[in-house]
């Protein structure tokens, strides 16, 4: 006959469930499962969170609804890492997203922008000229897509 463990858990948790409790000390998550501890993330390690308590719903130990109450996670996020998990397992939420390619300054634009600033225009007249916000193009100066000319006195 199983014997049933009663839900003791250590002092200053905080409740997901009636089994499963989580606690914040030192800069270091802690999960406990009653007394025993199942699991430990530094604090701000938000990836390893997110794929903790993904995995504590896949395998139905917590609901989408006991995660958000407990962290204070609105509910369409935890909804996204669900769809994460189930699609790329553990590994998508360790891999960094794919930069994108700006919609405006493609790599065409970003040419002929480069020449007419080699060719000393200022910046605002390449945005008239390429139809692009001159706030575009500062983003990509600083950013080291684009290389500006300083005129020498």
């Amino acid at each position: 006959m199983p014997q049933i463990q009663l839900p003791i858990f250590p002092e200053g948790v905080t409740h997901i469930n009636p089994e499963i409790a989580f606690e914040c000390k030192d800069g270091r998550v802690c999960y406990f499962n009653g007394h025993l501890p199942v699991f430990t993330h530094a604090k701000e390690d938000l990836a390893t969170f997110r794929m903790f308590s993904t995995q504590l719903i896949i395998n139905g130990t917590a609901t989408q609804s006991e995660i958000a109450r407990a962290f204070g996670v609105p509910l369409v996020t935890i909804k996204r890492c669900v769809k994460r998990y189930r699609e790329d397992g553990v590994r998508a939420f360790f891999v960094s997203s794919k930069p994108r390619e700006g919609r405006k300054l493609t790599s065409e634009i970003l040419q002929q922008a480069q020449q007419l600033l080699d060719e000393g225009m200022e910046v605002p007249e390449v945005g008239r000229k390429l139809e692009v916000l001159s706030n575009t193009l500062h983003k990509a100066i600083r950013a080291g897509r684009l290389n500006r000319n300083k005129k020498k006195d």
